[in-house]
């Protein structure tokens, strides 16, 4: 699952998740895939070299080559995303880190937080969202639909055990 505990619930009082993006193609992936699609570019043009026709095609495939690694690149920087969720005693602190956003911060006693599934009506289906200190701000809607349910209860759970507090689906 792309979120953990990185610090579970203890005696403390405090606990602490980090949630972030999946990510289906590490680094040796990328690189194998390029390589892969510049050599299968590469098979049709072996039967014109020594014709002028070689190098009218080439600069047109190596600008797709070039073009598929420029989109799985900037997928890569577009899917550096990280939500850090902080609970203690007193405060429940989110804070979102995207690369063209910047740092998001939301902060709220939990006593008075509520989590939030919206099934239906959200941007996507099982919208997670948390409410308190009068906003109400989205929490891993990177994540699939099954893991936003299983965050859900899991947030649930650790607000019940932080206080009496209503947790709602609308």
């Amino acid at each position: 699952m792309p979120y953990e505990w990185t610090k579970p619930l203890a005696e403390s009082g405090e606990a602490q998740m980090r949630l972030w993006p999946h990510n289906s193609l590490p680094k040796a992936g990328f690189a194998a895939f390029i390589m892969a699609t510049f050599l299968m570019i590469l098979i049709p043009l072996f039967t014109m070299l020594g014709t002028k026709l070689l190098w009218g095609l080439l600069p047109f495939l190596m600008m797709a080559v070039a073009g598929i690694y420029y989109a799985l690149q900037r997928n890569e920087k577009d899917r550096q995303i990280e939500e850090v969720l902080t609970v203690t005693a007193n405060e429940l602190h989110l804070s979102r880190t995207a690369p063209r956003q910047g740092l998001q911060e939301w902060s709220c006693n939990p006593y008075w937080a509520q989590v939030h599934l919206h099934e239906t009506g959200g941007p996507i289906p099982n919208y997670v969202t948390l409410k308190g200190s009068g906003r109400e701000v989205e929490i891993g809607a990177f994540l699939s639909e099954e893991e936003r349910k299983g965050l859900f209860d899991d947030l649930t759970r650790l607000l019940r055990r932080l206080g009496p507090l209503s947790q709602g689906r609308p």
